[in-house]
């Protein structure tokens, strides 16, 4: 179950965490995206979690991904390490045992979480979105997967807001970056984040857009969700920063998950496409396996019609407005998003 050039770097860990190298269960944890094996553990009757990274690249990175366990697992934001081992790609932290986490739980309780990650010391790394535009957007653009006509209506429009969103120093934390519901656990009293693999400074409003499209159902909970962050009510630039980085987010999530789940193979546009809400609430519930590449086809087809929705929308140029008449200099300012090459 546990790889052989891994076992005696595993058993080494748990003597030094638990003073036995006894483990009395083992089982693995549900697939997830990406590469890392996850187990559930017991030992000394308790039940912990047991990470072991398989590779290592610029996302995959021990150093980086453990530092921010800890360093949240300290600040009560996420489960307390109890092993490292960054050399081997090893972390043992407290394991939780969840509790249904209705939306209506949630809706509050997120923000607030949020606020008090992103007033923490910045982590180390600062997010590349030159290398995820060159990795995942630019490239979309070429792929041929969807109408050609329909694809450059959408990058003509994104490209405007490339132009105007800025880079505020201010607004430059600590953010999750992977806020999907597996990440989210809920023990029925406390709220925990886990899966720090994407943890690095961003833009604020990346994370929060991206746990809101689980939660935010309408113009009530969004008013609701930016002012439980803010301490107050949003105000007009807040909104337009919300919605613009909103695009962003459905831009990458369309263009991964399409380029993902198609391998290469043009999509058929006539087949239905659900609601966005539905859907996520689908993902929410964990009712949707985006293991499967149909379904990982299907999910960046929800994220491209609402994009497509939005950038159509009136809104979108209002919000373009807004965020660009902020600036001091519009021609000067400091960009947080890269031009098309």
């Amino acid at each position: 179950m546990i790889p052989d050039e891994k076992s005696t770097a595993v058993s080494n860990g748990i003597r030094e965490a638990f003073g036995t190298s006894v483990v009395e269960d083992i089982r693995p944890m549900p697939a997830r995206l990406g590469s890392d094996l996850i187990f559930r553990i017991v030992v000394n009757g308790s039940p912990f979690q047991l990470t072991i990274m398989t590779r290592r690249d610029e996302i995959n990175d021990p150093q980086r991904t453990f530092g921010a366990m800890r360093a949240m697992g300290e600040a009560g934001l996420s489960p307390a390490m109890r092993h490292v081992n960054t050399e081997d790609g090893i972390a043992i932290n407290d394991f939780v045992e969840t509790s249904p986490f209705p939306v209506s739980v949630a809706l509050p309780r997120i923000p607030e979480m949020l606020r008090k990650l992103h007033a923490l010391p910045r982590f180390s790394k600062t997010f590349n979105y030159v290398t995820a535009h060159n990795g995942f957007i630019w490239r979309f653009r070429g792929a041929n997967l969807l109408r050609r006509t329909e694809v450059e209506e959408v990058f003509a429009r994104y490209e405007q807001l490339c132009a105007v969103y800025p880079r505020l120093d201010a607004d430059m934390v600590s953010c999750h970056g992977d806020l999907k519901p597996e990440n989210i656990l809920f023990d029925g009293r406390r709220l925990w984040l886990v899966g720090w693999k994407a943890a690095m400074v961003n833009d604020r409003y990346f994370d929060l857009t991206v746990a809101a499209n689980f939660l935010v159902a309408g113009e009530t909970d969004r008013m609701a969700y930016l002012e439980d962050y803010f301490g107050r009510p949003a105000d007009e630039y807040q909104s337009a920063r919300f919605f613009l980085m909103s695009q962003v987010v459905h831009m990458l999530s369309a263009t991964v998950y399409l380029l993902l789940g198609s391998a290469g193979t043009p999509i058929d546009g006539s087949t239905p496409i659900p609601g966005f809400r539905d859907f996520h609430q689908r993902v929410w519930a964990g009712e949707v396996d985006l293991g499967d590449n149909a379904m990982k086809t299907l999910y960046g087809r929800v994220h491209w019609n609402q994009l497509l929705q939005n950038l159509r929308a009136p809104g979108f140029d209002e919000a373009l407005q807004i965020v660009s008449s902020r600036a001091a200099d519009p021609t000067g300012i400091q960009r947080l998003l890269p031009s098309a090459p």
